[in-house]
């Protein structure tokens, strides 16, 4: 049996790949929160075992309106398992009750009322003694095509929308955590993505979420072809040319960085249900995948100098849209806790 002397960042599971992508009536229907919860407590590598989960405030997971004692319940389900709770995810979206970001009207109403619910959950459960760390992430919920019809005025109400949900987070004890993913309007490049984040100039409260699936499609310029750092037909065995494209998102986003997404991607896009259009989640182990993933980890992990920047409390595996059959096999959760314990024995700390 291997040893592993690292024990931070802790070692998270999502469970929102039981929501994300399934649909009711299908042949991949939601997966409960109780099975997901389950699948990850049963994990065990070289005697170690995940810490903990991420959430999805949405039902049928996690109400986001949710009253007390609702979220004392989940509190005991998630604790009984000998796991603690991390990054939550407010429902900013339409569908949801929330609304665009880039609307000033009534979509920021929307979205802002949605970031206040998430927060006071945040900060319940963490009041509970469930939630050690963690952050309250967030996107734009504004479509690409929509943005790009007024890129600067779009970027700009974004920004002041992203203002009032840092002052929000702030008065409940909480910091926001937005995700760089190719399928939200200002956020669907990493130039773009970090001209949002200066622009609200807030990084004490609100960061960057960093997934390594979603962010391999910046280096490839997808919703952003002038932004593309990987030259077309690139030779994927070359890799020093991905390494300084990687390098250069990196650099950009990294300072922002308080929240990361241990991932695998074939870097091609994938939409399934009402998420359309986002980077394709592999098992770590899938042929077609195009990281090493202890590999790039490290440049989100570690500063320009090399040393482990300390600044997430935990990483958290994200995968989206695997089959139900995938999912319920134990060896698929086997396998993602193996990738992140190589990604904490080369990058983490005592």
């Amino acid at each position: 049996m291997a040893t592993h002397a690292n024990n931070h960042p802790k070692l998270h599971n999502a469970a929102w790949p039981g929501v994300v992508g399934k649909e009711p009536g299908t042949d991949n229907p939601p997966i409960d929160l109780e099975t997901m919860l389950d699948y990850t407590a049963a994990a065990e590598v070289d005697g170690v075992k995940f810490d903990g989960v991420d959430l999805f405030l949405f039902a049928p997971h996690v109400d986001i309106d949710s009253g007390d004692d609702d979220l004392k319940a989940l509190a005991d389900s998630v604790a009984r398992r000998g796991l603690v709770i991390g990054t939550v995810v407010a429902p900013v979206w339409p569908p949801t009750g929330g609304g665009p970001a880039m609307d000033a009207g009534e979509g920021r109403q929307g979205f802002l009322k949605q970031v206040e619910k998430a927060c006071r959950i945040a900060a319940k459960l963490t009041e509970m003694g469930v939630r050690p760390y963690g952050v309250v992430r967030i996107d734009s919920a504004s479509g690409v095509e929509e943005w790009a019809k007024d890129p600067e005025g779009n970027q700009k109400r974004i920004a002041e929308t992203f203002k009032q949900a840092a002052a929000i987070a702030r008065g409940h004890g909480q910091r926001l955590a937005a995700e760089g993913e190719i399928c939200w309007g200002g956020m669907h490049s990493w130039r773009t993505m970090a001209d949002l984040l200066d622009r609200v100039g807030e990084p004490e409260t609100l960061g960057f979420q960093a997934d390594m699936a979603h962010t391999l499609l910046y280096a490839l310029g997808y919703n952003a072809p002038d932004d593309r750092l990987l030259p077309e037909g690139y030779d994927w065995s070359d890799r020093s040319v991905l390494d300084e494209a990687l390098k250069t998102v990196t650099d950009a986003l990294r300072p922002w960085t308080i929240d990361v997404h241990v991932a695998q991607n074939d870097a091609t896009v994938l939409g399934s249900g009402t998420h359309d259009k986002t980077g394709r989640h592999c098992l770590p182990d899938d042929p077609n995948g195009k990281l090493d993933i202890p590999h790039v980890a490290g440049f989100w992990l570690r500063d320009a100098a090399g040393e482990p920047t300390k600044a997430v409390e935990h990483l958290c595996w994200d995968g989206c849209m695997f089959p139900n059959t995938v999912m319920a096999r134990g060896e698929t959760w086997n396998s993602i806790l193996s990738a992140m314990l190589g990604v904490r024995d080369a990058h983490g700390w005592q």
